[in-house]
């Protein structure tokens, strides 16, 4: 079943603005509630049905903002959740509701519950509609300094320190920053267990209260944060990131041999081209090389 082709919103002859029947994800504030946006409220304001990682803290953004709830009622989704919520939702939109769905702090779905929900919305072929807003994930990596051409989000890693260690061992040879969610209490460990996978000398950042009034970012080698965080007592959501890895180092005789595997089919300008761009070297030392095995040189 195709999904119907809605617009976010639209504003009825009142002015007021009218909310799709569907599923509509609200990012929220990870901090500062101000961080919030108008078409976030508007979602707020206008949904049937409301859903809510924590009723609370919803209702307390809704209150700062003056969205009245009205007569509607916040249901609780959270990890633990049955079936019962969704089966509920499901029912709402196929009767042509709209509902909206809100993490505790910053966007749905990352490491957040909400994906089940989206799930079932979209196994039965329902409209989904976000209203963009607030990351922790992505508001550290702007502040971070670290590249952010190509990143890697990599959520929660496991509690215990084998499974942690061999979870880190996947990404520590990928050519992308690394961004990690943890707790407090494990932040240490979290460091420590990425200098046995990544080296001491790979940098990082940690970023701690992202928004908030205590916030800070510290950044350095992962050998000198492991120092700095050993002995803190620390509170608060922490994202830690991790800058790519670096490109493994050439030897003379992989490239001798990519140069010559390339020499049999390409001219030797092309040849360095491809070789300088594979290996990661400079063009004039592919260049050169493949000039000289091609003369018949060592």
């Amino acid at each position: 079943m195709r999904q119907p082709n809605w617009t976010a919103s639209v504003a009825d002859q009142t002015g007021v603005r009218a909310i799709p029947p569907g599923l509509h994800f609200v990012s929220t504030p990870i901090g500062a509630a101000r961080d919030i946006t108008l078409r976030a409220l508007d979602v707020l304001a206008g949904a049937d049905l409301l859903l809510a990682e924590d009723t609370r803290t919803l209702k307390h953004l809704m209150e700062i903002h003056g969205v009245s709830l009205g007569t509607r009622h916040v249901m609780s989704y959270h990890e633990h959740s049955g079936d019962a919520v969704a089966a509920r939702l499901i029912a709402a939109l196929r009767e042509g509701k709209s509902a909206a769905y809100a993490s505790e702090a910053g966007t749905p779905l990352i490491s957040d519950p909400g994906f089940v929900l989206a799930r079932a919305v979209v196994a039965e072929g329902l409209p989904i509609f976000a209203a963009p807003g607030p990351c922790a994930a992505i508001c550290a990596l702007t502040v971070s300094g670290l590249p952010s051409d190509r990143f890697l989000f990599a959520g929660f890693a496991p509690t215990t320190g084998s499974a942690r260690l061999r979870y880190l061992e996947e990404f520590a040879a990928v050519q992308a920053t690394l961004i990690f969610y943890e707790s407090p209490k494990r932040v240490g460990a979290l460091l420590a267990d990425l200098v046995t996978t990544c080296g001491g000398a790979r940098h990082a950042v940690v970023c701690r209260e992202l928004t908030k009034r205590f916030e800070e970012v510290a950044r350095g080698t992962l050998a000198e944060l492991v120092g700095d965080f050993a002995d803190r007592a620390l509170k608060g959501e922490i994202v830690v990131l991790v800058d790519r890895a670096l490109p493994e180092e050439a030897s003379a005789e992989r490239i001798e041999a990519a140069l010559d595997g390339a020499l049999q089919t390409m001219s030797v300008k092309d040849a360095a081209s491809v070789v300088s761009q594979s290996l990661g070297i400079p063009r004039k030392m592919a260049y050169r090389i493949a000039l000289e095995r091609s003369k018949g040189g060592d």
